[in-house]
């Protein structure tokens, strides 16, 4: 991918990153509730009438909609994605604060998945329709079906407090309160490229090169590491560039069983909240990030494989 296409690409998420900001803001606008008279129920203030409308001209609520849009976007465009009521701080901080923990959890869960997705998947392919086949298989086809929620409750009964070896309110800041939402992610995540591993690398094993290869003498083990591998693993990096934005975007569900300190626990306490100003910057920051997420994934495959530079 040379320098145009880059600035193409960046260009048309520049579009994309302002049609989001465009529908997040007019969706929060147009729904229930007035976030001013929230700014004081939440602190357990009942305003009057009077106090809800000087707030409302404190936040700019006052003003028409693309009025009220045009100030948000040169803020964003500032760095200020406004101040969140619930937590008295401003929406940017809380948002980076919050990347850390998240970023630790998705380079965990993926690491694990990595680990054992990929020998699964290609030895299940190398055997295939064999016994141990029919036993990966069916083993993911298990991890597939669980839902995250049961399986960390699962997790949190019989490591927490059944057994009593790991604490069952994750802090984040350390490795022990991050080994049970990890491998509550990394279940479903290994059940799923286990599978994708094990029919691409079938695919592979099926192609013409492979049998040419065999033909000429060259041993399984060489056919397989050196030429299979890594031509089956090339499709997989898409889904795993995507399945990165999506744990980078916060996984709520898991966030909050385990009360994990991540985006998603945080976007779920806005939500619930009518933290309107948090929620808008949770999206814009979800949105950046699956954006980039697909642009590196892109520049990577022109890289990783031959073949995208030949079309040059």
């Amino acid at each position: 991918m040379d320098k145009n296409q880059i600035i193409s690409r960046l260009l048309q998420m520049l579009v994309v990153l302002i049609g989001i900001s465009f529908i997040t803001f007019l969706l929060t606008y147009l729904s229930p509730g007035d976030p001013a008279r929230n700014v004081y129920t939440h602190s357990g203030i009942m305003p009057t009438s009077e106090m809800i409308e000087e707030m409302r001209v404190t936040m700019g609520l006052n003003k028409p909609f693309f009025a009220q849009y045009t100030d948000w976007v040169i803020n964003c465009l500032q760095g200020n994605f406004g101040e969140s009521f619930m937590l008295k701080k401003p929406v940017a901080e809380l948002l980076l604060d919050r990347l850390w923990p998240t970023l630790k959890l998705t380079l965990a869960s993926t690491v694990l998945m990595l680990l054992f997705a990929v020998p699964l998947g290609v030895l299940s392919a190398v055997h295939h329709n064999k016994p141990i086949d029919y036993f990966v298989r069916a083993v993911t086809f298990f991890g597939v079906s669980i839902p995250n929620f049961w399986l960390g409750l699962l997790l949190i009964l019989l490591f927490c407090v059944k057994m009593g070896l790991l604490p069952v309110v994750s802090s984040g800041a350390d490795l022990e309160s991050l080994i049970l939402p990890a491998v509550t992610l990394a279940v479903a995540m290994t059940a799923k490229y286990t599978r994708q591993v094990r029919t691409a690398v079938l695919e592979e094993l099926h192609s013409d090169y492979v049998i040419g290869a065999r033909a000429r003498g060259i041993s399984e083990s060489k056919i397989l590491w050196r030429n299979v591998l890594p031509n089956s693993l090339l499709p997989l990096i898409t889904m795993l560039g995507l399945s990165i934005g999506s744990l980078l975007g916060g996984t709520s569900v898991v966030e909050i069983i385990f009360s994990y300190p991540g985006l998603g626990n945080l976007a779920v306490a806005a939500i619930t909240s009518a933290d309107y100003f948090l929620v808008q910057g949770y999206v814009l920051w979800v949105s950046i990030i699956y954006m980039l997420i697909n642009l590196i994934v892109d520049i990577s495959y022109y890289y990783v494989d031959p073949r995208m530079r030949l079309r040059r």
